[in-house]
């Protein structure tokens, strides 16, 4: 049988979609394998790695019919992007192999059995169901993520918070030495549900959403989204996404969020991240410490590292506050500043021993707190 047959792009675009989550090595083979099930003309693509599961559906011509098995997912990627695009490419069944052909080539791949495939047991009772622009949602993802754990044993700070309440999406990562907030308004008031995504599954869901802009008068794609007690699950472009949460209390962002720091200073993002950057270029590799002083229309920015060398760079400053000097982990600042895209950024500073708090001027939604350190 014919599994399908279609354009070598239109493959590779389909099979990359679901592909991400997919372990090179993993303790059950079959995980590293696409489920591909065909019933009648369309056809489903599913992976998973037993905490998130993404599937798609696709038209792929090729024979009608049903049919089900399930094939290495990299393999198959690999074969298709040595292929021209604009390749006619098809997937034939043959007993427990398939036999992928195109132009002159023919790959013939070992398969699994479809009934082996574990798929994730989806949550009994979601709650109500939201949509938010998909533009909106990857924004967020992007202001915050940079802020997220990697790897720490306190589990609940490998992801993002995500709080949907009333006509508010805000979305807060912190590694507990900075914490980034990010908040959208809704078109739609929903019910509050406070959840903690993975930090595998944020990465996923930046890699896959659009951020295309729409001209005036049409529809935004948008993503839809459902949460159980333990499960979210959203719904995009054909492509359905279920994932695992993350079990925890996450740290209460308000308590952290500084609320009144007397000095302030105002200031182009893009001249503080040069600064920045040139002044990390002698910091030491494992001490990525930068001193900032804060001075009546002066702003200077000091490293030093093991060998005695120094860099000292100065932007001037629309400042009239009090005289501050305070260390910080230059990768931190850069991180945040980065990320942002706005002309200027705003910088509220307490003392040498209290967090700072970056913000964008005029624009509440967006919160960045960043712990000092010792120099």
């Amino acid at each position: 049988m014919i599994v399908l047959k279609t354009t070598q792009d239109k493959l590779l675009a389909v099979l990359q979609s679901v592909a991400g989550i997919v372990e090179r090595r993993h303790t059950l083979p079959v995980l590293a394998n696409v489920m591909i099930r065909k019933s009648g003309g369309a056809i489903q693509l599913t992976t998973s790695d037993l905490e998130i599961q993404i599937r798609t559906t696709a038209e792929l011509g090729g024979d009608d019919g049903n049919f089900a098995t399930t094939v290495g997912a990299r393999k198959l990627i690999d074969i298709l992007r040595t292929m021209p695009a604009d390749q006619t490419v098809s997937l034939e069944s043959n007993q427990s192999k398939v036999i992928l052909k195109g132009g002159k080539s023919r790959f013939t791949l070992q398969t699994l059995p479809a009934e082996d495939f574990p798929l994730v047991q989806e949550a009994a009772n979601f709650g109500p169901a939201f949509s938010v622009p998909q533009r909106t949602l990857k924004h967020l993802l992007d202001q915050v993520a940079f802020a997220m754990a990697v790897h720490d044993i306190r589990y609940y700070l490998n992801g993002i918070l995500f709080v949907a309440e009333g006509k508010t999406l805000s979305l807060v990562a912190t590694d507990g030495h900075r914490l980034a907030f990010a908040s959208a308004t809704l078109d739609v008031e929903v019910p509050k549900q406070e959840v903690i995504l993975p930090r595998k599954t944020v990465i996923e869901l930046q890699r896959l959403l659009s951020d295309a802009s729409v001209p005036e008068g049409e529809q935004a794609p948008m993503i839809e989204m459902r949460f159980a007690g333990n499960q979210a699950k959203f719904s995009f472009g054909g492509m359905e996404f279920v994932t695992k949460l993350v079990e925890g209390k996450f740290p209460d962002y308000n308590r952290v969020i500084p609320k009144s720091h007397k000095n302030s200073v105002t200031l182009g993002r893009a001249p503080l991240l040069a600064s920045l950057q040139r002044t990390a270029i002698l910091t030491s590799e494992k001490f990525k410490g930068v001193r900032l002083n804060v001075e009546p229309g002066l702003l200077r920015v000091a490293a030093n590292n093991a060998e005695q060398e120094e860099a000292i760079d100065e932007l001037d400053i629309d400042y009239g506050g009090d005289a501050i000097e305070i260390g910080f982990n230059v990768t931190y600042l850069i991180d945040a500043l980065a990320n942002m895209g706005q002309e200027m950024v705003r910088i509220d500073l307490q003392d040498s021993n209290s967090s700072a708090l970056v913000t964008i001027p005029d624009d509440a939604h967006f919160k960045y707190v960043v712990m000092p350190m010792r120099i």
